[in-house]
C-alpha cells in the first residue's frame, strides 16, 4: 500500500469505539502521522467513544452542542481546535456543514495551499437554505470521500466533480485472517440465526421474534440474540410469550462473539445500525438487514443477503422464509459474504482509497 509523505490531521465531531482501528490502521500509512481531533457526543445518543488511540495522536476537543443531533437544525462547534500545533499538510474533515468550526479549519489551510477533503455519508437532495449551504460548504473541498456508492451520486449532484469524488465503503474490520468456516449442506437441527448488537428499541427485535413465529414450523430457527440494553428484559418477557426458541445470552465481545457467529447460518439485523454486518460476513454468514443511509448497499447484495424496508415486518418474515427454505442457497450466499469482506469491503480497501484521494489533491 503506498503511503501519503506528510503529517495528516483529522477532525471528527466524535470518535466511536468502531473507528479507532481504521484511525490507528491509516496512521500507519502517514509517514509524518495521524493527528485526530474529536469531542464527546451527548448522553443521549449512546455513542461508545475511544478515549485514546495507539498509533495516531488523539486531541481532544471541547463540543458545544445547539441542539439534539436528531434535529434537523442541531449545529455542533469545536472548541480547543488547533491547527497550527500540528501544522498539517493535509486535512480531512466530515463533510457536514452543521460543524461550526470546520470552516474556520478549511481556511487555515487554505490559506497555505494544502489540500482539505471532505468524507461523509451523502448529500440527500433538498431545497431551501440548507440545500445552499451545503452547497457552498461542499464546494470547498479538493477532493471528497463518500461512504458508499449512493453517497457518492449525492456529492455528484451538488455539483462536485466526478473526478474528485472517491468511494470507500464503510468498513469497520479487517480482511478475514482465517479460512472461510465450512458448514454442513443440510444440518440435522433447527437453523440458527444470529442477532448481535443493542437491545434498544430502535433494533427491531420485536418485529424479529414476531417474524421467527410466523415462519412454518419445520424452519423457524433458535434465535440467539446477543446483546444487551435497556429492552433486555421486555424482550425476553415477550419471547416467552410468542417465541420461546429466542435465547439471550448476554453481551459479547470480541473473541466471545466468534463461537456464536460459527454456529449461525443466518445474520439477521432488522433494524438502524449495522456494525456487527461486516463482521457476521467475515464468517461466511449470509445477511438480512435494514436499508439504511446507503453504507449497506455496497455490503449486501442480491448475492449474499437481503435488504429490506425499515419497519415492514411483512418484509422482514418473507425474507427470513426465503433464507431459511434453501439452505442450498444459504450456503452459497455465505461464501459471498466470505468473498465480499475478503477481497472488496475490508479496513485495507477502505485506507487505500483515503490514500488515493490525498495523492489526488496534493498539488503536483
Amino acid at each position: 500500500m503506498p503511503d501519503f509523505p506528510g503529517r495528516l490531521a483529522i477532525i471528527q465531531r466524535v470518535l466511536p469505539s468502531y473507528r479507532a482501528p481504521f484511525f490507528d490502521a491509516l496512521a500507519g500509512a502517514c509517514v509524518g502521522g495521524l493527528t485526530l481531533f474529536a469531542g464527546q457526543p451527548l448522553p443521549q445518543e449512546s455513542i461508545a467513544t475511544a478515549r485514546q488511540l495507539q498509533n495516531a495522536n488523539y486531541q481532544p476537543v471541547h463540543n458545544l452542542h445547539f441542539l439534539n443531533p436528531q434535529s434537523p437544525f442541531y449545529f455542533c462547534y469545536q472548541r480547543r481546535l488547533d491547527l497550527a500545533a500540528i501544522n498539517p499538510n493535509a486535512l480531512i474533515v466530515e463533510a457536514n456543514f452543521r460543524y461550526l468550526s470546520s470552516p474556520a479549519a478549511i481556511q487555515w489551510m487554505k490559506k497555505r495551499g494544502r489540500p482539505v477533503i471532505g468524507w461523509g455519508l451523502g448529500a440527500p437532495l433538498d431545497r431551501g437554505l440548507l440545500s445552499g449551504l451545503r452547497k457552498r460548504f461542499l464546494a470547498q473541498f479538493d477532493a471528497m470521500i463518500a461512504y458508499s456508492a449512493r453517497g457518492a451520486e449525492q456529492y455528484a449532484a451538488c455539483g462536485i466533480p466526478v473526478d474528485k469524488i472517491f468511494v470507500a465503503p464503510n468498513a469497520v474490520a479487517p480482511a478475514p485472517a482465517f479460512p472461510m468456516p465450512e458448514r454442513e449442506q443440510n444440518p440435522d437441527r433447527a437453523p440458527v440465526a444470529l442477532f448481535v448488537g443493542r437491545l434498544q428499541a430502535r433494533k427491531r427485535i420485536p418485529s424479529l421474534l414476531k417474524a421467527c413465529s410466523l415462519l412454518p414450523r419445520q424452519i423457524q430457527p433458535r434465535l440467539v440474540i446477543v446483546g444487551d440494553g435497556p429492552e433486555l428484559e421486555t424482550l425476553k418477557n415477550l419471547a416467552i410469550e410468542i417465541y420461546p426458541a429466542a435465547e439471550f445470552p448476554g453481551a459479547k465481545h470480541g473473541q466471545e462473539l466468534a463461537p456464536y457467529f460459527i454456529s449461525a447460518d443466518l445474520f439477521v439485523l432488522p433494524g438502524t445500525g449495522g456494525l456487527a454486518v461486516q463482521e457476521a460476513m467475515t464468517y461466511a454468514l449470509p445477511v438480512i438487514v435494514a436499508k439504511g443511509d446507503g453504507t449497506q448497499d455496497d455490503l449486501v447484495r442480491a448475492g449474499n443477503g437481503w435488504q429490506i424496508p425499515p419497519d415492514d415486518d411483512t418484509a422482514l418474515a418473507a425474507a427470513l422464509a426465503e433464507a431459511l427454505g434453501n439452505f442450498t442457497r444459504l450456503r452459497a450466499m455465505g461464501k459471498e459474504s466470505y468473498r465480499i469482506v475478503s477481497e472488496e469491503i475490508n479496513l485495507e480497501k477502505m485506507i487505500s482509497v483515503f490514500i488515493q484521494a490525498l495523492s489526488a489533491a496534493i498539488p503536483s
